[in-house]
């Protein structure tokens, strides 16, 4: 039987399962419940074309349900923009997901940051910092209480190293990192051991104390990646990801949050059954309780057995 203690990492996936029966967000946060899962990421990642009445109505689902909702804004963030007309789409891109993802009960707004171009990483941070902290201003004098959280990225051409978001989060209020463990495994074909996923941990800590480690929002999936980083993402079964470590590492810090799945259709549900079940595991094994793992009326999971 699956462990009565509250999870302290809520695990869901992104984008609505494909195992939903009709189309809407409203019926996947239903059918993430059914699942047993307890968080969904909505992905408005082409862009953010939603009315207020569907927000209103994602937000009482959630609230019905007990799920927890993240949103991951469009693809075409890009904080370091090369014209005028390209900066204020992307700013309207970012604000758009932020100020309807709030309507729609969400806190937390992922967003990639965007390209280096070929300049200066220390240049376009003092770029991007100046960036988020103009449309955090915007946020706040509207009210919109959200979390922006750059995402950790998978290509050395990309802004987000792991360094960069933690620095954005002590920076800038109102925001915090989004960790991405495939991505920052691609970006340089490290971070896959218990002592690097700890490391992590460390780093998130000293940056941004407890609250930091509290708060963690991460995306989980399998990666193929080669020398220009990150190519696509994999199911669990077929990847090198160490995610029992990981798991581990996020026991032993005693990490709390949220975790979406990335892995690709039609594996993502699957995955994320799996690795809710192998930290549950892990963690009443832990205290001592053998009993706990996975659901008895989960679906047959694919990828690797927890």
């Amino acid at each position: 039987m699956a462990s009565s203690s509250p999870d302290p990492i809520r695990f869901g996936t992104v984008g609505s399962p494909q195992t939903t029966p009709v189309s809407g967000t409203t019926a996947a946060i239903e059918h993430i419940r059914l699942l047993g899962l307890q968080h969904l990421e909505i992905a408005w990642v082409r862009s953010v074309r939603v009315t207020d009445q569907s927000c209103d109505d994602i937000a009482a689902a959630a609230a019905l349900h007990n799920v927890t909702l993240s949103i991951h804004a469009p693809y075409y963030i890009n904080l370091n923009s090369q014209t005028a007309e390209l900066m204020e789409k992307s700013d309207e891109r970012l604000l758009a997901a932020a100020r309807k993802g709030w309507r729609a009960g969400a806190r937390d707004i992922v967003f990639h940051p965007g390209s280096y171009h070929n300049q200066p990483p220390e240049i376009v941070y003092e770029r991007m910092k100046e960036k988020l902290l103009e449309i955090r201003a915007i946020l706040d004098a509207e009210g919109v209480d959200v979390i922006l959280r750059p995402e950790t990225m998978g290509k050395p051409a990309m802004i987000g190293t792991l360094g960069e978001v933690l620095q954005l989060s002590r920076d800038v209020p109102g925001v915090l990192p989004c960790i991405d463990f495939a991505h920052l495994h691609a970006r340089e074909g490290k971070v896959n051991s218990y002592e690097e996923f700890a490391d992590v941990f460390r780093q998130v800590e000293v940056a941004l104390g407890r609250r930091g480690l509290e708060t963690l929002h991460a995306h989980m999936s399998g990666i193929e990646y080669g020398p220009r980083g990150e190519r696509c993402h994999l199911p669990l079964n077929e990847c090198d990801l160490k995610y029992r470590e990981l798991l581990q590492a996020m026991i032993d810090f005693d990490v709390r949050g949220t975790v979406a799945v990335e892995a690709p259709l039609p594996f993502h549900v699957a995955d994320a059954l799996t690795l809710q079940a192998t930290y549950r595991r892990l963690r009443d094994n832990l205290s001592g309780d053998d009993s706990a793992g996975e659901p008895e009326d989960a679906p047959a999971m694919s990828g690797e057995e927890a």
